[in-house]
């Protein structure tokens, strides 16, 4: 039983700078190998009529929306509540429009949420549904 009591006592002692050593970025010996990749940043989207607005409130409108932005606008819903999702898409007439809009709603309040507009990114061509692939060639 004193042995135990010993050996409890001596890793208690030891335990807050094994912690220490392990979770602090000061030491020399960090156990792990942290990665050193950079993420790569999409490409700047290009200047269009077409915003994307996040961070909506799941009480905005289409209504709500087409009043803060003064022009065309829709909110992605869910088809099975009929709550916003959360962003939505605002379309303007001229690029210059949809500049201005995005300098003055970027980071405004709606219905409580601090929103953010941005060009809209087009859609991605979607997959080749193109099963024959060369599986018998020789």
């Amino acid at each position: 039983m004193a042995m135990r009591a010993a050996a409890v006592q001596t890793t208690s002692a030891l335990a807050p700078r094994g912690l220490w050593a392990l979770y602090s970025s000061f030491t020399s010996g960090f156990p792990f190998n942290l990665p050193q990749t950079q993420t790569e940043k999409a490409p700047p989207v290009e200047p269009s009529t077409n915003l994307f607005v996040s961070g909506l409130s799941k009480r905005t409108t289409t209504e709500g929306l087409q009043n803060a932005f003064a022009k065309f606008a829709k909110v992605v819903t869910d088809r099975v509540s009929g709550y916003s999702k959360g962003y939505g898409f605002v379309r303007y007439a001229t690029i210059e429009e949809a500049a201005a809009g995005i300098k003055g709603m970027d980071g405004q309040f709606l219905d409580g949420w601090v929103i953010f507009s941005e060009n809209a990114r087009p859609r991605p061509p979607p997959p080749s549904l193109n099963n024959a692939q060369t599986y018998n060639q020789p």
